[in-house]
């Protein structure tokens, strides 16, 4: 018996997949409130006016990526359904497609939800930024379910 093992409880369980869903994007939003905060301080790009923005800002990006990806997916599968080079192409570019566009969907919904206290500064209307910024945010996400795997 391992030492973690005597600190549970004999009848304790593991997590549902309900439980698994939540923690998932629950730490999903925090890593994003984090990185989204530490382009706010460390940088004259990203702005924010208080930390509840901040948090309902980054509530609102993680629904949103996890949005995108799942859009990404569903186009994906439709045409890795249908054989063909072409097919190939046009998943790849579909995908793009999906993933690129959605950040002006994404600027556009941070803009109407928040208005100017949550702004995204520089080239194109603050676009670039906001790629960054969304980047690091499934970057850091990566590493921490990569980090969390290597546990087990």
């Amino acid at each position: 018996m391992s030492a973690s093992d005597r600190l549970m409880p004999e009848l304790a369980e593991g997590p549902s997949n309900a439980q698994r869903l939540f923690l998932r994007y629950f730490t999903g939003t925090l890593v994003d409130l984090v990185v989204l905060n530490l382009f706010v301080e460390y940088t004259d790009k990203v702005f924010v006016d208080s930390f509840s923005i901040s948090l309902l800002a980054a509530l609102l990006l993680q629904v949103l990526l996890k949005a995108t990806i799942w859009v990404e997916h569903k186009v994906g599968a439709f045409f890795k359904k249908r054989p063909g080079k072409w097919m190939t192409f046009l998943r790849f570019f579909f995908a793009w497609l999906v993933l690129f566009g959605s950040k002006f969907v994404i600027l556009e919904a941070m803009s109407s939800a928040f208005g100017e206290t949550v702004r995204f500064v520089g080239a194109y209307h603050g676009i670039i930024v906001l790629i960054v910024v969304v980047v690091v945010m499934l970057l850091v996400e990566e590493l921490i379910v990569r980090f969390y795997r290597k546990l087990a």
